[in-house]
């Protein structure tokens, strides 16, 4: 027995779910549907691809009063490609219930249309926090002061963007016992007064640990040696033949720089970028779902959150500074109990974040592409004396030369690595402070230009 038999659906879901050819609920949706239809406030924990987005659209396909004329929910997405993927699923709604009026507001699109759009007051808008608040705050034309549910995707990425600020604003103006969803891959702690300040006695719902790494997911380790990232690449398509194979890279300008170098060596690359103009990104979004695209070329910011269907491969060139991303990357592929591949292509910088992620719990493989094959390669963790033969300066502590030994040297000795150890760590962690901020900053700047 299915188990969207045990929810008392009426007829419209159920078509709804047909049309989505839905004969399963996942633990997401199975988990909170009845709940968000009950009225509760919920705090929904889950990793991107569990299937969050219909974990709130089914609830709302069972509650949305078409012959009430006035916007009934709010759903917020922290960049337009999630607002735009949430409108894609939601316009299937409409399909079911062609009384059912959805519409997008995100920035980038013609203020003018938007503003005519929203006065005839559709039952669900899906948009970006600063284009709502726009509309809503400032604007006075989106009433969602007189909606039912508001719904909050992705929110440690609106944080973490700096858009909580707005929701703040969005959520301090709506009614009272305004019906509140949360959905977020973690719940960080400075998230935690926005919640405890507006949700009345909320169930919170986790499902998987987005930190840990699937044993479905192979981590293969292959160093760029004397060529480049892209070189090395291009080496490593050419002994593996994906379904869809997602490349991450840190900056935008490798993305651009990547996406044309595949371009140049005739094969089919998609880009998706926060650096595309608004009528690039909606492109991109619709070449996504047509599913016609091999190699997808992509930041962590911009891939982070999409559903992309059928990802068998995901290669990074170089690791992330924060490497948390990491487990977001390549928990893109290897899902629903399917096997998948995770390649890292590394040179020397990405050395201390590789023992990292080792000390986390990643079993990787060394590997090199040798004759258009890819064979196995010496691993950084077989080398003797505790893996310190890559790092120099604690190697001059470990292999002095003309020195006496004295009592207590080894004590001694350990001494001075922890130090250098403790050092590193201090710096890298200041280096990633310094990253985020810069990212963060990059990130608000950004907005406000929306």
């Amino acid at each position: 027995m299915s188990n969207i038999d045990k929810h008392n659906f009426t007829k419209k879901t159920l078509d709804f779910l047909k049309v989505n050819d839905f004969t399963e609920l996942t633990l997401i949706q199975d988990a909170v549907v009845d709940k968000m239809i009950a009225g509760k406030d919920i705090i929904a924990v889950a990793d991107t691809g569990t299937g969050k987005t219909h974990a709130f659209l089914i609830p709302l396909m069972e509650k949305i009063d078409t012959s009430d004329n006035r916007t009934q929910a709010i759903i917020t997405a922290p960049t337009r490609e999630l607002a735009y993927q949430i409108f894609e699923f939601a316009k299937v709604m409409s399909e079911v219930d062609e009384t059912m009026t959805i519409e997008l507001v995100t920035g980038g699109m013609d203020r003018n249309r938007m503003v005519e759009k929203l006065s005839n007051n559709p039952h669900i808008v899906i948009g970006t926090p600063g284009r709502i608040k726009d509309m809503f705050v400032d604007q006075a034309v989106l009433r969602a002061d007189l909606a039912d549910y508001i719904i909050v995707d992705e929110a440690d990425m609106t944080f973490e963007f700096g858009f909580l600020e707005d929701i703040d604003q969005i959520v301090s103006r709506m009614r009272d016992d305004i019906q509140i969803t949360v959905f977020s891959a973690t719940i960080l702690k400075e998230m935690n007064y926005f919640l405890d300040k507006y949700l009345s006695n909320p169930e919170t719902i986790r499902i998987n640990r987005s930190e840990d790494f699937s044993p479905n997911i192979d981590h293969l380790l292959i160093a760029t040696k004397h060529l480049s990232y892209e070189e090395t690449l291009l080496q490593l398509l050419g002994t593996i033949n994906p379904y869809v194979c997602v490349i991450f890279c840190k900056t935008r300008e490798e993305v651009e720089n990547t996406t044309n170098f595949l371009r140049s060596n005739n094969l089919k690359t998609l880009m998706i970028s926060g650096g595309l103009s608004s009528r690039e990104r909606i492109r991109s979004l619709k070449d996504l779902r047509s599913q016609e695209f091999t190699y997808i070329v992509a930041t962590d910011i911009a891939a982070r959150g999409l559903d992309i269907a059928g990802i068998t491969h995901v290669i990074s060139l170089g690791l992330p500074s924060d490497l948390n991303f990491y487990t977001h990357r390549a928990g893109r592929t290897g899902r629903s109990q399917r096997h998948g591949t995770s390649y890292v292509i590394y040179n020397k910088s990405d050395v201390p974040s590789i023992f990292t992620l080792k000390n986390r719990g990643v079993k990787f493989q060394f590997k090199q592409v040798r004759n258009n094959e890819l064979v196995d390669a010496k691993s950084l963790f077989s080398k003797k004396k505790d893996n310190y033969s890559e790092d120099k300066e604690i190697a001059k502590v470990l292999f002095r030369k003309n020195t006496k030994v004295k009592p207590g040297y080894k004590k001694k000795r350990q001494q001075e690595i922890d130090k250098i150890k403790q050092k590193r760590r201090r710096q890298m962690i200041k280096d990633d402070i310094k990253s985020q901020q810069k990212e963060r900053h990059k990130n608000r700047q950004l907005a406000k230009r929306k």
